[in-house]
């Protein structure tokens, strides 16, 4: 089911690289439930602006993409779909502008694209699909070195399950290596466009990420590929990563069961990086704060996608939490009892004990606010020093 509304753009919030976030106050049929971002201004509007049951319009936040609505102004009549917004979701927890129903956007060749040459498909049949230009089409000046290759020659290729250990995994990796090129590949368990993610654009422009390819549905990166096979060999013989790092987008998916999640993906992308000769480094998912019992210390993610998914070797950095500032001792123990356990299933595990000094200082000074799940640095150190430790791994690799 899709929630459609209408309403009136009253101002710009935020933008970065495609994405612009905006204030916009809904129309007359909005529900009075809908969690408002503003309910003063609402009722400042006054009684002309009343909506169901005169209740005032509310005002709420609404995320539109450019190169699919255009440029959205202060008056402009949009088009809505506020699922997201009405079960209030978190990193989603927004409504995503459909159109702008009065000023449609006119035919313009992508700026990756000018030719107009692109043949892929993404978001594919429905309503919002895109054409994008796949980095290894036919018509592509790079289809000629990715048709003749098929390694990675043991390049590093650290796999996390969320979105959220991007910036900390980078962390780690310059740390020890700061002048490794590295590449995120971005796979489509969560959010299909990339220019939602607001560390991603952070990153490039920070030169932490010398790009972003983004593979199966997901798109918008900076190169475009069908599957993570084709994505990891661009990523290498294309952007000429040193090492890559692969993660859904942001917003992964999860029921709470054993095989309900989206992150199951992440073993699924070590399988490809082993077929094509990298070395695939598993970061744990870890945490000390979740109130969910299956995610404190090491999550049933990376347990499940590791030893039930992962069917090749890997290397498995595990974070040496105990004395570590700020970590208390029963998670400490926790991990390592979990760690012995995880390496015990997985036979194709290949364990690394990783020291912890210095990152602490260096997760401070990331160009973009660590956050997982709401948490950030001083609330759940232990996740982002796990995602650090997979990359300081990852630097003594190359």
């Amino acid at each position: 089911m899709i929630r459609w509304r209408e309403g009136e753009v009253v101002g710009e919030r935020a933008r970065w690289g495609d994405a612009v976030e905006i204030e916009v106050r809904l129309g007359r049929s909005a529900h009075p439930s809908l969690p408002v971002l503003d309910a003063g201004r609402a009722r400042a509007a006054g009684p002309d602006v009343a909506g169901t049951e005169g209740l005032p319009r509310p005002v709420v936040r609404a995320l539109a993409y450019t190169s699919v609505t255009g440029e959205p102004r202060v008056g402009d009549r949009v088009l809505l779909n506020t699922n997201a917004l009405d079960n209030e979701l978190g990193t989603g927890g927004v409504a995503m502008v459909v159109a702008l129903p009065d000023r449609l956007p006119d035919d313009r060749p992508d700026a990756a694209d000018p030719g107009e040459r692109g043949h892929l498909v993404k978001a594919r049949y429905t309503p919002l699909q895109t054409m994008v230009f796949g980095v290894d089409e036919q018509d592509s000046p790079h289809h000629e070195v990715l048709s003749e290759v098929g390694e990675l020659a043991g390049m590093p290729v650290v796999v996390a399950d969320l979105h959220s250990s991007l910036p900390a995994v980078l962390a780690g990796l310059r740390e020890r290596a700061p002048r490794a090129r590295a590449a995120y590949l971005m796979t489509d368990g969560g959010a299909l466009p990339a220019a939602f993610s607001r560390t991603c654009a952070v990153l490039r422009e920070s030169e932490w990420l010398a790009a972003v390819v983004s593979c199966g549905q997901a798109y918008g990166g900076d190169y475009e590929a069908v599957n993570a096979y084709s994505g990891l060999l661009a990523a290498r013989h294309v952007v000429g990563a040193d090492v890559v790092v692969v993660a859904q987008g942001p917003g992964n998916l999860g029921t709470g069961s054993t095989w309900g999640f989206s992150g199951v993906s992440a073993g699924e992308a070590l399988n490809a990086a082993a077929a094509l000769g990298g070395t695939g480094v598993a970061a744990l998912r870890v945490s000390g704060a979740d109130p969910r019992e299956r995610h404190r210390g090491i999550s049933h993610h990376s347990r499940t996608a590791y030893c039930r998914v992962l069917n090749r070797p890997a290397d498995l950095p595990i974070p040496l939490l105990e004395g570590h500032p700020g970590i208390d001792q029963a998670l400490a123990h926790q991990v390592a009892r979990q760690a012995e356990e995880l390496c015990a299933a997985g036979p194709h595990l290949v364990r690394h004990d990783i020291g912890l000094e210095g990152l602490g200082e260096v997760l401070e000074h990331t160009p973009v606010r660590l956050s997982t799940m709401g948490r950030g640095l001083d609330q759940d150190p232990a996740a982002f020093l796990a995602a650090a430790a997979a990359g300081r791994h990852a630097a003594h690799l190359l």
